[in-house]
């Protein structure tokens, strides 16, 4: 009988556990909702009710000119900051950086990968996470024009990777296409890169451009310091920004 109540009393142990561990997550999820809601208000209350990214600053790498950056000679993820996004040298605080770098709403391809949404980076991380390695194989197996024009753009430090949790630096996967690093923030950058070039129209410029947009989503206060450097502002102001969105 005492052993008996020994083992209830252990599977309610761990009951308990598990029940605590099921809440600590949801919580957690919660928070990165409220933080990022937190900066969607301010996005808001800074461009009013229709978006200024989609009027001044370009809603977009499909609404913006990038026709004569040269996507091959930026070796870094600043250097993609800067030539991806030329309205930042007119910022004046953190506030017109934010308005530049997070983007919101829905892409216009969206139904083409899933359904993922700017709204909801975390959902749309996890969806493009585990859809990459079905598209990698794919591509790499299927189509090898875009195989090796995903080698070249991505296999370089140009910033399609999870430097900010990871410390891979700037390149997220080899020469070969091996990724560097299995965090759920990498898979999802390049399964977002893959997917474009199958199935948009985007030149390599407008796919970088978007995953810069994505990694904003991921690690705000990093990518938005970086564009504020970019402008020559100080970001030392953005500590209300979430480190990162979605588990490393």
């Amino acid at each position: 009988m005492k052993i008996k109540f020994k083992e209830l009393k252990e599977t309610k142990t761990f009951e308990n556990l598990m029940i605590a561990a099921v809440i600590l997550a949801g919580a957690l999820i919660i928070f990165n909702q409220i933080q990022l809601s937190a900066i969607s208000s301010s996005f808001d209350s800074l461009t009013g009710a229709t978006s200024k990214s989609s009027i001044f600053f370009g809603f977009g790498s499909k609404n913006s000119d990038l026709s004569n950056v040269d996507v091959y000679s930026i070796s870094s993820t600043a250097m993609s900051v800067a030539s991806l996004f030329p309205e930042l040298k007119n910022i004046k605080n953190e506030q017109d950086a934010i308005a530049i770098m997070l983007p919101t709403g829905t892409p216009e391809y969206s139904g083409a990968l899933g359904g993922i949404s700017f709204d909801d980076p975390i959902t749309s991380m996890e969806y493009l996470a585990k859809w990459y390695p079905t598209i990698n194989s794919e591509i790499k197996n299927n189509n090898p024009e875009i195989w090796q024009r995903y080698l070249k753009l991505a296999a370089a430090p140009r910033g399609i990777s999870c430097e900010f949790c990871c410390g891979v630096g700037p390149q997220g996967i080899t020469a070969d296409g091996k990724p560097k690093c299995g965090c759920q923030h990498l898979p999802a950058l390049l399964g977002l890169t893959l997917g474009l070039m199958k199935n948009t129209d985007y030149s390599d410029a407008q796919i970088l451009k978007e995953v810069m947009r994505w990694k904003t989503l991921f690690f705000p206060q990093n990518m938005v310091g970086l564009a504020m450097e970019v402008a020559g502002k100080d970001p030392s102001e953005l500590k209300e920004l979430p480190g990162m969105v979605g588990g490393c």
